[in-house]
């Protein structure tokens, strides 16, 4: 069938992801491929100190990114999608969504941005003798409980932004296994939260009284193609507002961008990996065993069927970038010469390559918030030189290249140089890599690892998890998540590859230990920040 066809027989799949600045659809059809695609791009709110995105900003951008769809399989096809095969759900990681009783908001929902859980965090970590990262759900409970904050005895409900948009269209509580390994450790024999520490928390939290105990507000965590549901009427009015969209359509259990970076990198077999890299970066490597002990960097989470994988994750990526990308746009508006913004980027990602392999002392901060990495509680973005540094426009954009994903490799290095991982393949993906072969580069230095970029990589979590909601209704054969994914999606296609040189790896080591020695600037930066 041609895509029409497939639209109008209702055996399209449809992804939707809550990205940090954009809600992504991707509708692809039975052999996997994009046919269409809709967008709503949103920021998030810094609102009395936290980060947050509004309930009426959740809804309204979702019911715009599938309008937008609508609008652009109408102006392809000519046609309207009134059913589907599959559809799934996934948005940025971790956070804090915590309801009553009657399904009511009773905080602003708290992102996975916010740093104002270090308290629980170190508390925690050392109660689990495991690493429990600042943004994690059950750091956010748990210093609520500290902070002594009311509406804590009067949750219900506490889920992730996936899990949320979920729930409410189709009326199941759960959430995919790599999100779930995002509010508290999963236990990656039994793929659902760990009973040992679910049992300590309880422990901990019981002189409290409340009249909840932990797995009584939590999703039911559920792997890849378990069954999680289908749309209701109800959610399917939410969805579509045009009203054409029918219910009863499967969905997939939701999960987070870092699961669905995954798939969309073909990268849930033990020794691979990827690296995602936008607004926040992050690396994932599927592991063979566990780490010898626990790793403030290095957070452990699991593939969307419940492999065991070790995250570093970082705040900040590519946000500073785009702001000094807009100031060079104001320069050519200033000068009466017409922006195009994909010509402005691709042209100074460019111009990196011609910049010294250590940037020529160049230092960028990319801080626009707080980094738990490198232990910064808060943001101040910095540009770093000396007089007698090489300041140039190359070296310039090559150090904000670098700075994009200078704290990426600080905590990479554990795990390469003192844990001695072995991986096969990292596939990159994400707006760092837009530009061809120059992300990628930067990467492959920074990681002494060769690193591939296919020709999806754009497509990014949504495709992910539109593969994720195909698995789950077109698995005929009874595979594992890895082999459907090597025989139905990408049949062997692991991308273009691009090797580090020797010379780009000793450049980016020379930088990192000046970023290194330099992190005190950072630092007192933040300290005295108005």
């Amino acid at each position: 069938m041609n895509a029409k066809q497939v639209i109008e027989s209702g055996k399209a799949i449809l992804g939707i992801e809550f990205g940090s600045t954009r809600i992504k659809a991707v509708l692809i059809d039975e052999h996997n491929q994009p046919i269409a695609q809709g967008a709503h791009d949103w920021e998030n709110q810094l609102v009395d100190g936290l980060w947050t995105y509004s309930i009426e900003a959740i809804w309204h951008g979702l019911q715009d990114c599938y309008s937008s769809l609508r609008h652009d399989v109408a102006s392809r096809y000519g046609c309207e999608i009134e059913s589907l095969a599959a559809i799934g759900f996934s948005a940025m990681m971790h956070g804090y969504m915590a309801f009553d009783s009657e399904e009511k908001l009773l905080v602003p929902f708290r992102t996975w941005r916010n740093t104002n859980t270090a308290q629980a965090a170190a508390k925690l970590s050392k109660l689990f003798n495991y690493n429990i990262p600042l943004r994690w759900s059950i750091s956010h409970l748990y210093q609520c409980i500290i902070n002594n904050e009311k509406h804590v005895a009067d949750i219900r409900y506490l889920t992730t932004l996936a899990g949320y948009v979920h729930w409410q269209l189709t009326g199941q509580f759960v959430l995919g296994v790599g999100d779930a390994s995002g509010m508290i450790p999963v236990d990656p024999n039994t793929k659902t939260y760990d009973a040992t520490m679910v049992s300590k928390f309880d422990d901990l939290i019981a002189p409290c009284g409340f009249s909840w105990h932990l797995p009584d507000i939590l999703p039911r965590s559920l792997s890849a193609g378990e069954y999680a549901g289908e749309l209701t009427e109800a959610g399917a009015k939410m969805l579509d507002v045009s009203g054409h969209l029918r219910a009863g359509i499967p969905v997939c259990p939701p999960e987070g961008d870092a699961g669905t970076g995954m798939v969309a990198t073909n990268a849930v077999k033990q020794r691979t990996g990827n690296v995602s890299a936008g607004t926040s970066s992050f690396s994932m490597i599927v592991l063979e065993k566990e780490l010898s002990r626990p790793y403030e960097m290095i957070d452990m989470v699991t593939t969307p069927d419940g492999s065991l994988v070790a995250m570093v994750h970082c705040n900040n990526c590519t946000s500073d970038i785009n702001a000094w990308v807009g100031l060079f746009k104001e320069f050519q508006q200033m000068l009466g010469v017409p922006v195009d913004m994909n010509e402005l980027y691709g042209s100074l990602f460019n111009k990196a390559l011609e910049g010294d392999a250590d940037c020529g002392g160049l230092l960028s901060f990319n801080y626009v918030s707080g980094e738990p990495v490198t232990g910064l509680s808060d943001g101040r973005p910095l540009f770093v030189r000396s007089a007698s540094d090489k300041f140039t426009l190359a070296n310039f954009m090559r150090a904000h290249l670098y700075g994009a994903i200078g704290v990426l490799k600080l905590g990479n290095d554990i795990l390469f140089k003192e844990e001695h991982v072995k991986v096969d393949r990292i596939t990159g993906h994400g707006g760092y890599f837009k530009t061809p072969g120059v992300g990628q580069r930067m990467l492959a230095a920074a990681l002494a690892s060769p690193i591939s970029v296919m020709e999806t990589a754009g497509e990014g979590g949504a495709w992910g998890i539109a593969l994720l909601a195909g698995y789950a209704v077109n698995n005929v054969k009874h595979l594992s998540l890895a082999d459907y994914l090597d025989e139905n999606v990408f049949a062997g296609n692991t991308g273009v590859s691009v090797e580090p040189t020797p010379s780009d790896i000793d450049g980016f080591n020379r930088y990192i230990e000046n970023y290194r020695l330099a992190l005190p600037i950072e630092q007192a930066a933040v300290d005295n920040k108005k």
